[in-house]
């Protein structure tokens, strides 16, 4: 059965401090989109579409665009690979865009890119966060019986297997109900303490969290379907945000708001794997030791590269 993988890898990676999304970090000098790629593969996924600005495209080319086109999937059928770009070009013409404006609109905007290229199933990730191999077959399987209007699912990690000491962190913490999404809140600034404590710290507060929430890392299933809803959703956010040249229109925030008004029902399929990703510089040694592990472990080949 079809199913793409849309990886969002448009992000300028500000806290990072560069292209996190092409930063090599496996052994063999694999980015982190790459281990996605696999998993996807192996679950029996057959597209992959890369959301990505204009200057990267060669580079995101040379480092897996290419030996994918060669790649087949499960079935042993050619693997599509299909490039769409982030850009304000997309935006529509009703909002003027800041001149100040250098930050991407966010998540929704992210995916809306890929419409054009998406028209079977599909699963939708950060380009800059490993998942684990499990989340892949969980939200392949979800895909292929879910129904074609009003759900969708997501894959929800504990809280406690998606944070470090790297500084603060943004999380959407979510509620549930019989394996159901309830409500999703985006908490900003969530901080790993040494003693274990995990709290958000926004504003100068100190709320203690429960290390066993269940939290969104932006990996979500759809039918295409839903497209309808993103570019809803994206036009009012820019009736609304004026001049700001910072606030995003972000996916947690637009599935809360789809879940409030019941067009959507959400399933949460749930994964004891541990999350990671770079969203510091901090972070990439981190990283980098965990994938080498998976690889010592064979959980992966000795090298992604073909």
């Amino acid at each position: 059965m079809k199913a793409a993988l849309v990886l969002m890898a448009a992000g300028l990676g500000s806290r990072y401090g560069g292209n996190k999304q092409v930063d090599g970090v496996g052994p063999g000098g694999e980015i982190l989109m790459e281990y996605s790629i696999h998993d996807a593969i192996r679950a029996g996924f057959t597209k992959v579409v890369f959301i990505i600005k204009e200057d990267i495209v060669d580079l995101v080319d040379r480092l897996c665009g290419n030996y994918l086109r060669t790649a087949t999937t499960r079935d042993g059928q050619p693997l599509e690979v299909c490039y769409a770009m982030q850009s304000y070009d997309s935006v529509p013409d009703f909002y003027e865009i800041p001149a100040q404006r250098t930050k991407p609109f966010g998540t929704v905007h992210a995916v809306l890119c890929a419409k054009d290229y998406v028209n079977e199933p599909f699963c939708v990730i950060n380009a800059d966060d490993y998942y684990g191999v499990d989340a892949f077959r969980a939200i392949y399987e979800e895909l292929q019986q879910m129904p074609q209007e009003g759900h969708a699912a997501m894959v929800g990690y504990l809280l406690k297997n998606t944070v470090s000491e790297n500084g603060t962190v943004t999380r959407g913490v979510c509620r549930t109900e019989n394996g159901w999404l309830t409500g999703v809140k985006e908490t900003m600034k969530i901080r790993l303490f040494a003693d274990g404590t995990i709290a958000d710290t926004e504003n100068g507060a100190m709320d203690i969290l429960d290390p066993d929430a269940v939290v969104s890392m932006n990996l979500w299933g759809f039918q295409p379907a839903i497209f309808k809803e993103f570019e809803s959703y994206f036009h009012n956010f820019l009736h609304q945000v004026g001049d700001d040249i910072k606030r995003e229109c972000l996916l947690p925030s637009m599935i809360g708001e789809l879940l409030e008004k019941e067009k959507l029902q959400v399933k949460v399929l749930s994964s004891a794997d541990r999350w990671f990703g770079m969203t510091y510089h901090e972070d990439r040694q981190t990283v980098s030791e965990e994938l080498q592990k998976l690889h010592e472990a064979g959980v992966y080949p000795p090298t992604l590269k073909r």
